[in-house]
């Protein structure tokens, strides 16, 4: 069953069509990769289904409801949230007020952030159980802009996932990480959100978290999807190769 679904989404900038009539779907409880190179319109896609910019035409459907011009509230409220390939977080605030603030965000309260967390045992609670999922438990006093770029990419999902999502999209998640952490942080996430049974997309530029973590994998170059398939399709496929892999065609 498809969770979400875009009809002939587009966005101009001027001459540049980043997302040219794009029909997409994501089917509810999968986990699927948005990858294409640097300009290719992944980014601008998601910007449209979360709300951050306005369509010129198309729409966007999520659980069978048109959802085109909510606001960004709004959809989060509907349940589509994100992370940010750069990092959006409160740094002056600790890794658990980053999480009980957005716990009371989401419930639509507003309250002082002096110990926010130690106010409201719930909401206390809830932001705890959401840091030790994420491997931070040991972090929760530490101001966030304290952590290792590994850690802080780490608490920009969890944050996300506070909101409650069906529907994640978690921009670059290993980006500006060793190596060596991208597969402990993948690990995590992925145990996470299948946990909580939340569909993810995931944009990645590094194929070999693509073709390990992700079952299916939509391809986009010059604002239109270009392949759409399994790791052993997408690696197969010869326009991607040439396109988007380094690989020239017929090599």
């Amino acid at each position: 069953m498809d969770l979400l679904l875009t009809r002939q989404l587009s966005k101009f900038f001027g001459s540049t069509r980043a997302v040219d009539h794009v029909d997409f779907r994501v089917a509810e409880g999968e986990v699927l990769a948005l990858i294409g190179s640097n300009g290719a319109g992944k980014t601008t896609l998601v910007n449209l289904i979360s709300g951050l910019i306005r369509p010129d035409s198309g729409a966007v459907v999520f659980q069978g409801r048109d959802i085109t011009h909510a606001s960004i509230h709004e959809k989060i409220a509907a349940g589509v949230a994100r992370s940010f390939q750069l990092v959006n977080l409160f740094d002056k605030l600790t890794t658990l007020d980053n999480l009980a603030l957005t716990v009371f965000s989401r419930e639509g309260r507003t309250r002082r952030l002096l110990t926010l967390a130690d106010r409201d045992l719930a909401v206390r609670d809830e932001a705890v159980s959401i840091l030790d999922q994420f491997g931070l438990g040991a972090k929760a006093g530490v101001l966030a802009g304290g952590l290792a770029q590994g850690e802080r990419k780490l608490l920009d999902v969890a944050v996300a996932y506070a909101l409650r999502p069906k529907l994640l999209f978690l921009d670059e998640p290993t980006s500006g990480v060793s190596t060596r952490e991208k597969a402990p942080i993948m690990d995590i996430i992925t145990s996470v959100v299948q946990s909580g049974r939340i569909t993810a997309v995931i944009i990645e530029h590094d194929m070999d978290v693509v073709f390990r973590y992700c079952p299916r994998i939509v391809a986009m170059h010059q604002g239109t999807i270009l392949a759409d398939g399994t790791p052993d399709e997408i690696r197969q496929n010869e326009q991607v190769t040439a396109n988007l892999l380094g690989t020239p065609t017929g090599a």
